[in-house]
């Protein structure tokens, strides 16, 4: 898995763990697809983690024991992997063979560290837009939202490791690949995140009809990064008051809302038209 922070040597930090600061790393990671996105069984999974796949999540049976698995458990913590405890009937669900417990869903992209990216577009000289996704579930939202952002010359796409959509076979299609063409981020705390990018000059932008100012009213030529909430209910109140600007895309028709993939393509569109201005 590609990790935000390397446990053996702390010269490199995440950003968003709660007992480190930003540490900006040179490398950048080939983006790659995969030939496979699900793995079971105890041995392929954990080879799988030792080998750096790209791990999105680990399932694993509820009061699954052993020396096996806890060499699996280690390794999931060493990892910093996304997992959940599931019943049985659900490994069940997923597969016929024999899965001894444990499922793993590989991610067909590598993801990429914001400070990574972030500090080459300041290098290449060029003005940050970034898009922020805040519990967007569907993959074929997320997959339309990327297609869009890569379109427009999004600089990357950042999601939470937990209570989003899934990058997998559906979302790339969706997408017509522009997922590969796209940076992706993955981070543990979305609330640290704003903070970094607040304090790397960035305005945060968020779409929400909780406002009176339309998307129009404020300047998104300088450095900026668009925060679009969930399909249910919209962006969070915590990443809403951090937030600098709340802006809103007009409605003028009797239907309440658009569908957010739909949303964030006007507003990112609004931001490309003023940079083109």
């Amino acid at each position: 898995m590609e990790n935000n922070f390397d446990n053996k040597n702390d010269e490199h930090k995440r950003f968003d763990h709660p007992n480190n600061e930003a540490k900006f790393r040179h490398d950048r990671p080939r983006r790659k697809e995969k030939n496979n996105f699900e793995i079971f069984g105890m041995h392929p999974v954990m080879e799988a983690i030792e080998a750096g796949k790209t791990i999105d999540k680990v399932l694993i049976q509820r009061g699954l024991q052993g020396d096996l698995s806890k060499e699996l458990w280690d390794l999931i913590k060493e990892n910093n992997i996304n997992y959940q405890i599931v019943p049985i009937q659900k490994l069940n669900r997923l597969t016929k063979k024999n899965h001894q417990g444990v499922f793993a869903f590989i991610s067909p992209v590598d993801y990429e560290v914001t400070s990574d990216v972030l500090m080459r577009v300041f290098e290449d000289g060029e003005t940050p837009l970034f898009m922020i996704l805040d519990r967007v579930t569907d993959v074929r939202n997320f997959g339309a939202i990327a297609r869009t952002a890569e379109c427009a010359g999004v600089h990357a796409i950042i999601i939470a490791e937990k209570g989003g959509a899934r990058v997998n076979a559906d979302a790339i299609k969706t997408s017509t690949g522009a997922l590969h063409r796209i940076s992706i981020c993955r981070e543990h705390n979305l609330k640290n995140l704003i903070h970094f990018l607040q304090n790397s000059g960035l305005q945060v932008v968020a779409c929400s009809e909780k406002t009176d100012d339309l998307m129009y009213d404020i300047d998104m030529s300088i450095p900026t990064a668009i925060i679009m909430g969930s399909e249910e209910d919209g962006i969070s109140e915590e990443y809403l008051k951090l937030s600098d600007k709340k802006v809103k895309i007009p409605l003028l028709g009797k239907t309440e809302s658009l569908n957010v993939s739909v949303a964030a393509g006007l507003i990112v569109y609004e931001a490309v038209r003023q940079r083109l201005s």
